[in-house]
């Protein structure tokens, strides 16, 4: 029940928003809006006011604003409030609304998710310097070694750790060009990503990984009295390199190395203190069937609490970043470079809006934004039946100085409802194979 209402609480904002800025603009360019809903279908409850009918439909994966003259084949009765009357400035204003609404929608929930201040791992942020390569790995067969920074993943500049991570997960087994600084060299490499599943309580996605871990340490905080690690030598701030010489990137693999120990065989700690590096062995003990040494540790993170103005500044950033991401990965899917098993349809939105739902409003709210960021990019897109297509004919048409016959943009409007549907399908089987249950009934999977 959950999922279901996160679901329809979510698309519902992001839809009435998305028409809300279609119907304004239409008001304000003094065009007749003849029904605002939310959803398709029948309509389940409906008031009249003015000119307009407001109404809840059916089908709550969606919604309209319909205008009066609004298509080329609706009855025309030379009025100046019809949509077609109205000049194509005034008509791009009223396409665009919708799709910009969405994308204002995103840079107001992003702000008020920042105003909240939140703590991150440090590295994320940081430029994309290797400090580990995983033995067996797709980077390590690539020549990927430690001390490289990676600039470029396919067609995505990567800036920070969190771009590298974004761009690795979106093209699981596709060979992929890479670009390195390499003692201030840049070479080229190729690397084909392995795929590997994200789980979580309600889905599994498909997400690329190469095998490269950033140049971070987790450290010593504090120790548990009486126990060996506290009489080993260790010291509070250390930073932990490696134990029993592999290298520790963060302190859930500190843990998972102490805990493979199966004896009373001591752990080396190679751990970096004051700029020196020392080797210390702490012998384990066991608590039931694990082996622990008595140590709290911490990952390096930051953490950041904006004035409301600097909230706003950063989520423009963020957003104007992630719409980068977003429309690279378009022309990556068009290409070929990105997995089209990344794309999430209904049923994956209404997956996650009961996780985010389930971990508070911070999630959900961060969450909305980025649903709101991508829906509002998605309908700019050049394919008739989007505004983004109803404004690449207007644009055609101006260049052109000629209006398209209705037969021409009949047939413009199916391509787009063939390409439109065609990315349905693919989303909507992209969802129903990450249930488990489901994908046991594909026996081709």
């Amino acid at each position: 029940m959950t999922t279901l209402l996160s679901f329809l609480f979510v698309l519902g904002v992001l839809v009435f928003i998305h028409e809300l800025g279609h119907f304004l603009l239409a008001r304000w360019n003094g065009v007749r809006v003849l029904t605002f809903s939310l959803g398709f279908g029948p309509k389940i409850l409906k008031v009249q006011r003015g000119d307009t009918e407001y109404c809840i439909s059916a089908i709550p994966l969606g919604g309209y604003v319909k205008m009066a003259g609004e298509n080329p084949d609706d009855p025309q009765t030379g009025a100046d409030d019809e949509f077609l009357a109205k000049s194509k400035w005034q008509r791009f204003q009223i396409l665009i609304a919708g799709p910009a609404m969405n994308i204002l929608l995103a840079v107001v929930l992003l702000a008020l998710v920042l105003m909240r201040g939140a703590t991150m791992m440090a590295y994320l942020d940081q430029p994309a310097v290797i400090g580990a390569v995983q033995q067996g790995s797709p980077a390590e067969k690539a020549g990927v070694q430690p001390g490289d920074q990676i600039t470029r993943f396919g067609t995505a500049d990567v800036r920070t750790w969190e771009h590298l991570e974004m761009a690795v997960a979106s093209r699981p087994e596709r060979e992929v060009d890479v670009t390195i600084l390499r003692s201030g060299r840049e070479e080229h490499l190729k690397v084909r990503p392995d795929l590997t599943e994200l789980k979580t309580r309600s889905a599994r996605f498909e997400v690329g990984t190469i095998g490269v871990l950033p140049d971070a340490h987790p450290s010593v905080d504090s120790f548990v009295p009486g126990k060996p690690a506290e009489s080993s030598g260790l010291k509070a701030n250390d930073l932990i390199l490696a134990v029993d010489g592999k290298p520790m990137v963060f302190q859930t693999q500190v843990i998972e190395a102490i805990s493979k120990n199966t004896g009373n065989q001591p752990i080396e700690f190679r751990v970096r203190r004051d700029g020196n590096e020392l080797t210390i062995p702490v012998t384990p003990y066991k608590e039931g069937n694990a082996a622990k040494v008595g140590m709290y540790m911490r990952d390096a993170t930051k953490s950041f609490k904006p004035t409301p103005i600097e909230a706003i500044g950063m989520s423009v950033q963020r957003n104007i970043e992630m719409a980068g991401m977003i429309l690279n990965t378009l022309k990556d899917l068009v290409t070929g470079e990105a997995s089209p098993k990344q794309l999430m349809g209904p049923i994956g939105i209404a997956q996650v809006s009961g996780e985010s739902a389930q971990a508070g409003w911070l999630a959900l709210l961060g969450l909305m934004a980025s649903i709101s960021l991508n829906l509002g990019l998605l309908n700019l897109m050049p394919i008739p039946v989007l505004d983004g297509g109803h404004i690449f004919i207007m644009a055609i048409e101006t260049i052109s100085r000629r209006d398209f016959s209705l037969q021409v943009k009949e047939k413009m409007l199916f391509v787009g409802f063939v390409l439109l549907m065609t990315l349905m399908v693919t989303v909507i089987y992209n969802d129903l194979t990450r249930i488990a249950w489901i994908e046991n009934l594909m026996p081709w999977r």
